[in-house]
């Protein structure tokens, strides 16, 4: 027998869900990530990604043992060097018991060796990870990391990254950050990629293909890297001439939130035939080449890079708080329809209010809260922009953009709620807001005529409600996020169903 210290009986297990209402089972407590090295080879033939995780953590409790969000096939855990005994549960939990309990606050290193298939992988019915002809890609929302990386998959624990890849020679490997080197050997190149500004887990983006790679640096600095597949075909031009926009729209969105706050910039388009979505993977976003099936569609990047400040930068306390990404990110592309004269942000908030009648089900979501099954729900994006178009309205354009540029700066780098938002545009303008955010974000209906009059949004009686030109054009961009989930999130409503999504 071995001997057990007597304080033993104090160390307890992890959770294995980090307390979040909308997906009980994603993240894990006890512990605290502030960096994940991966060092990876990646075979597109076969789709085999071989890989060595190395975490930084923090101990946030006495722990036993503790979880890691992961799916890939595991041969060694390593816990401060001991090897730890591991085993699978749940969906898709790692659970890791080291050689000796851990006390609170003890510096830890989990060295994670692991292969596998992403590909063939699932979690409750669905796959995060895209095989495209000449590779694949790890993009989506609320979960990716578990096909390629163990890891705390929550964005209330971000954390900077290294990601070196091994692809093939004439392969190559795109990430988040910036590229640090690349280097051949063998038949084989490694890419080194760095994140070095805390990234949520869902933000962290592989993408192994053939592309076609340009680079240059924004009027403001920023060096860029986009990478667009080299198979898109007839999509190819519409989303070049689209992304290589990235450097004006970031520069542009700086006059609205701030300083652009991280040093990378880009997009990608891999050819994934079996998605719609745009997804705002931290620095560099993904694109899906449906998103330029039309011609070129620069609202879904100004959609995507509104993101780096509001989801990013700023990033949701739990997934409940989904409008502080998509109201604002919408609100972003009214913005830019302003700036391309093609409809103000009054029009379209008038247009958006008009054009749906009160028993549309749309109506029903509500932006604040929505719940699991409506998080990308098209309300969160149209209603929740209809609802900063109502507080600009009642507190002045004044105090309404020195909100938006100052509520990215008060939680930079960290978490925040709807509610920490609301109370944050009451201290700014001095107004009591409650009531107007209840009307526009909490009620499941359609807000009345009097509080949209309130408002300044104009319900257009006895005539049909005018189109602004922009409107298309983000339509096009519109629509819920179809997660390939078993369950079948709901897709839109009416007019948009057709369209696809954009995170």
């Amino acid at each position: 027998m071995l001997a057990i210290p007597a304080s033993a009986a104090d160390y307890s297990p992890g959770a294995p869900g980090i307390g979040d209402p909308y997906y009980p089972a994603y993240g894990n407590g006890g512990y605290d990530v502030s960096h994940y090295d991966l060092r990876l080879k990646y075979q597109p033939e076969t789709d085999k990604l071989e890989g060595t995780a190395t975490l930084l953590a923090t101990t946030t409790q006495d722990l036993s043992r503790f979880n890691l969000d992961f799916l890939l096939d595991v041969s060694e855990v390593r816990v401060n060097g001991a090897k730890a005994s591991f085993k699978t549960s749940g969906e898709h939990e790692l659970e890791v018991t080291p050689k000796t309990p851990l006390p609170k606050g003890t510096p830890v290193t989990v060295v994670v060796r692991y292969s596998g298939v992403p590909s063939s992988k699932e979690a409750y019915g669905f796959t995060s990870w895209h095989r495209t002809p000449d590779g694949g890609v790890g993009a989506n929302e609320p979960e990716a990391a578990w096909w390629w990386f163990p890891s705390n998959d929550h964005p209330l624990d971000k954390a900077t990254y290294d990601v070196s890849v091994a692809v093939p020679d004439g392969s190559q490997a795109i990430s988040n950050g910036t590229l640090q080197s690349t280097s051949s050997r063998a038949g084989w190149t490694r890419f080194n990629w760095r994140s070095n500004k805390p990234q949520a887990t869902y933000l962290a983006t592989l993408a192994i293909g053939k592309f076609d790679v340009t680079t240059g640096t924004s009027e403001s600095g920023i060096p860029i890297v986009n990478a667009y597949s080299k198979d898109l075909g007839d999509h190819y031009g519409a989303a070049r001439a689209s992304i290589e926009r990235t450097g004006e729209v970031a520069d542009w969105l700086t006059e609205y939130f701030g300083p652009y706050p991280f040093n990378a910039l880009g997009g990608y388009v891999p050819n994934t035939t079996e998605t719609g979505y745009a997804l705002e993977t931290q620095t560099r976003p993904f694109y899906s080449p449906r998103q330029f099936a039309n011609g070129t569609n620069v609202s879904v990047v100004v959609h995507e890079l509104a993101h780096q400040w509001y989801g990013n930068l700023v990033s949701v306390a739990g997934w409940k708080d989904i409008w502080i990404n998509e109201g604002f990110a919408r609100y972003a592309q009214w913005l830019w329809s302003e700036h391309e004269g093609e409809g103000t942000a009054q029009e379209l908030a008038d247009y958006v209010y008009a054009s749906l009648p009160a028993d549309d089900p749309f109506w029903k979501v509500r932006p604040g809260d929505p719940g699991p099954e409506n998080q990308f729900h098209l309300a969160v994006y149209d209603r929740g922009a209809l609802a900063l178009q109502a507080l600009r309205n009642e507190i002045g354009d004044e105090d309404f953009f020195a909100i938006l540029k100052g509520w990215p700066k008060e939680h930079a780098h960290g978490n925040a709620t709807v509610g920490e938002f609301v109370r944050y545009a009451e201290r700014i303008s001095g107004r009591p807001l409650a009531a107007l955010f209840d009307t526009w974000l909490y009620q499941p209906s359609k807000p009345s005529a009097p509080a949209a009059r309130e408002a300044s949004i104009a319900p257009l009686t006895g005539t049909a409600p005018v189109q602004p030109k922009s409107w298309k054009k983000i339509a096009a961009t519109n629509g819920v996020h179809d997660h390939d989930h078993k369950e079948g999130h709901e897709k839109g409503h009416g007019h948009e169903k057709e369209h696809e999504s954009e995170h």
